[in-house]
């Protein structure tokens, strides 16, 4: 089969679709008989994942991995930013955290030139292996404010040499002016890369915008390749916590309610999207005490900044609706940094997340945690609670809690985790709640009849299939094809 040339989707701004369009893709080129792989040079999100040999990556990557039928690795996001706070951010790369810094530093710093020599280097590993490269920019590839640092656009795309596609997202508004802009903005060298621009999330007849279409093409003298109709019945995991702002945010009835404490700096959300699919749960997402106080299931999730997360909800009213709950006997379990706040204490020595060395926890459960500098990064299997079942997920955590009570055991007799009673543990296991066994526990309580059995796994790759054929129908798939067969 004829080798492609990489492919490249970038943005007019951050949120328009990019990881969306380039998942489509990649299922496109895997359902054609080719070899593709995602690529992205650097990604900033709290959602992260594990590659197979213990490596951290953002989500993103990891799911069009899943979409090319590929296991996930390290080259295929590089670089990855975890924000601390509004301003920092820890740097992980290759997989590998190397420290943390400042905004102005990360962006005016003089390590940029490190940190792309190791994306050109990770992207030329996967050339040299799958064809084409799927490959994503971030945010808008026109911010010239930050252009000649920016390792993850139109510098990537000039080494990759990658047909550039531009994705704009027509339900913002506005998007003459952010398209013919964003182009106008780049230098000849990287204009001729553009190929095509994709409008994203159109609403109603896409007839309609027939006239706008000529327009786009005539102002910028770049076709026009699809117009996508906006769908919120094609289900992909998100990389941002933008998407929070999306979910519901508050109890509902007939159902069992199950509150995931909206933290500011929560991380791994995805961690509760089988329960959203869940037909006996209504989850919903917090960070208001009286919310917290109408769910029957209270979870607190993982956190980048376990004790700034400690101190906000100590100051919001949110601990405390939290302790009440359990001492009203509702379900409260934690997960990673979650687990860590449920102890008597979260001690800082060395200064992992700051300049605070030691915060009381909610007193939920006997443990300690004690943060440290080394960051556990695996995938691994378990068996919850005294189930005979193999459950999977994966570890990213910077920090020791002590327990002599653990809720899973894992292969080599170690214990995870802590469990208090039926109604009350705490895992750093990512993931928990994609198992079965372990949901179906957590519900037995409220005596609800047996649900359909939900196969994750299968119900993603159906989404996935759902999601190449709905850019099908409205992209012209056969010019991409041509293009990328074209000589460079």
């Amino acid at each position: 089969m004829q080798q492609l040339k990489p492919i490249m989707f970038v943005g007019t701004a951050s949120d328009v679709g990019k990881s969306f369009i380039n998942t489509g893709f990649c299922r496109i080129f895997k359902q054609d008989g080719y070899q593709p792989a995602p690529f992205k040079a650097q990604n900033m999100s709290l959602n992260s994942f594990v590659t197979p040999d213990g490596l951290e990556i953002g989500r993103a990557q990891a799911v069009q991995a899943e979409a090319c039928g590929l296991p996930c690795s390290a080259d295929m996001n590089p670089v990855l930013l975890k924000p601390t706070n509004d301003k920092t951010s820890q740097v992980v790369l290759m997989g590998k955290p190397v420290g943390s810094q400042s905004a102005y530093d990360y962006f005016m710093g003089n390590n940029k030139q490190e940190l792309l020599n190791a994306a050109k280097a990770a992207f030329d590993r996967l050339l040299a292996q799958y064809s084409p490269v799927v490959m994503e920019g971030a945010g808008s590839i026109s911010e010239l404010n930050l252009k000649h640092r920016d390792i993850t656009n139109m510098r990537m795309a000039l080494h990759a040499r990658a047909d550039v596609y531009l994705v704009a997202d027509i339900d913002k508004g506005g998007i003459f002016g952010s398209v013919y802009g964003t182009i106008a903005l780049l230098p000849p060298e990287e204009k001729a890369l553009l190929k095509g621009i994709i409008v994203n999330k159109f609403r109603g007849d896409a007839r309609l915008f027939e006239t706008g279409k000529t327009l786009l093409e005539e102002l910028c003298g770049v076709p026009v390749v699809g117009i996508i109709p906006y769908r919120r019945d094609i289900y992909v995991e998100e990389e941002d916590s933008v998407a929070l702002a999306r979910k519901q945010q508050q109890a509902g009835s007939g159902k069992v309610n199950v509150v995931v404490v909206l933290l500011n700096r929560l991380s791994n959300f995805t961690d509760f999207t089988v329960l959203e699919k869940d037909e006996r749960v209504h989850l919903y997402y917090s960070n208001n005490a009286a919310e917290i106080a109408q769910a029957d299931i209270v979870i607190i999730p993982g956190s980048k900044n376990t004790i700034a997360d400690l101190v906000d909800i100590k100051n919001n009213g949110v601990a405390t609706a939290i302790t009440q709950a359990f001492k009203d006997g509702k379900t409260v379990i934690g997960i990673c940094g979650g687990y860590q706040m449920m102890g008597h204490s979260v001690e800082d020595p060395v200064g992992v997340e700051g300049t605070v060395s030691c915060m009381p926890g909610l007193g939920l459960l006997p443990v300690t945690t004690v943060l440290t500098e080394v960051k556990t990064t695996q995938q691994c299997t378990f068996q919850y609670k005294n189930s005979a079942a193999i459950c999977e997920g994966y570890e990213i955590h910077m920090g020791i809690t002590s327990s002599n009570t653990p809720l899973n055991t894992m292969p080599h007799g170690h214990g995870d985790g802590y469990i208090l009673n039926d109604r009350c543990w705490g895992t750093y296991i990512h993931g928990i709640l994609d198992n079965p066994v372990v949901v179906d526990d957590l519900l037995s309580p409220f005596r609800l009849e047996a649900a359909a059995p939900f196969d994750y796994n299968n119900y993603k790759h159906e989404q996935y299939d759902k999601l190449a054929q709905h850019l099908r129908e409205h992209v012209d798939i056969a010019y991409i094809y041509s293009q990328l067969k074209s000589e460079q």
